[in-house]
C-alpha cells in the first residue's frame, strides 16, 4: 500500500515515521505529481490556513479534492480535520476546505499552545483500551451530520469521526506512540 502525506506544512514527518513502522510507503507529497499511484492520503495537522494556502499555490488543492471526491479514503489530524470539515465557524473568508466530512469545527477551540493537554479516549471499535489523545490547539467539532460516525468524543463534543473513507480527529494520534489508530484506518483504506 502507497500512502500520500500532505507535506508542505505541520506534523507530516510523524505521520510518515508512523506509516514507516506499519510496513507502509509513505509519500511525501508536495506537488500534484506526487499524488499518482497513492491509495490513500494523510492530512496532518499544522496551521489551517496556511495549509489551504499552500494548496492552493502548489497546485495541490484541485487534484486532492477530486481524489477526495472519487473516494479515496483520507485521514485528516488537527488541521487535516479543518481542512475536511463542510464548515469551518472561525476561518477566515479565503479559507478554501474540501467539505469531504459533514462536521462543522471551530478552530483552535481548546485554546492556545500553552493550552495543550492529552486526554485517555475511549475510541468504539477499536480493541486495547483506551487511545491517547494528544491535543495541540485542537479544533472541536460543534456538529456532526446524520451520516458522519462519531467514534471518540472528549467532554461531549466529537474529537474522532468517519464518514465513508472521510476520517478526522481533532487530536494528533501521530504523536501518540501508539499506532492502533493508523493500523485502523490503513486496514479499511486496503479494504475499499
Amino acid at each position: 500500500m502507497k500512502v500520500g502525506v500532505l507535506s508542505l506544512q505541520g506534523a507530516f514527518r510523524e505521520h510518515r515515521e508512523v506509516l514507516d513502522a506499519l510496513g507502509v510507503e509513505p509519500v511525501e507529497v508536495r506537488v500534484p505529481e506526487q499524488l499518482s499511484g497513492t491509495d490513500a492520503l494523510v492530512l496532518p495537522g499544522g496551521e489551517s490556513t496556511t495549509m489551504s494556502k499552500l494548496l492552493e499555490t502548489s497546485g495541490l488543492f484541485d487534484p486532492v479534492a477530486d481524489l477526495v471526491a472519487q473516494g479515496m479514503p483520507v485521514l485528516g489530524t488537527c488541521a487535516g480535520m479543518i481542512l475536511l470539515a463542510t464548515e469551518v465557524l472561525d476561518g477566515r473568508p479565503d479559507q478554501r476546505r474540501f467539505g469531504a466530512i459533514d462536521v462543522s469545527v471551530r478552530r483552535n477551540a481548546y485554546g492556545r499552545q500553552v493550552d495543550s493537554f492529552e486526554a485517555e479516549l475511549d475510541v468504539a471499535g477499536l480493541d486495547g483500551g483506551p487511545f491517547p489523545g494528544v491535543f495541540i490547539r485542537a479544533p472541536v467539532v460543534d456538529h456532526a451530520g446524520d451520516e458522519v460516525e462519531v467514534l471518540a468524543a472528549h467532554d461531549g463534543k466529537p474529537v474522532l469521526a468517519r464518514q465513508g473513507a472521510v476520517w478526522v480527529s481533532s487530536f494528533h494520534p501521530e504523536l501518540s506512540g501508539d499506532l492502533r489508530l493508523h493500523q485502523w484506518f490503513l486496514r479499511e483504506s486496503a479494504e475499499r
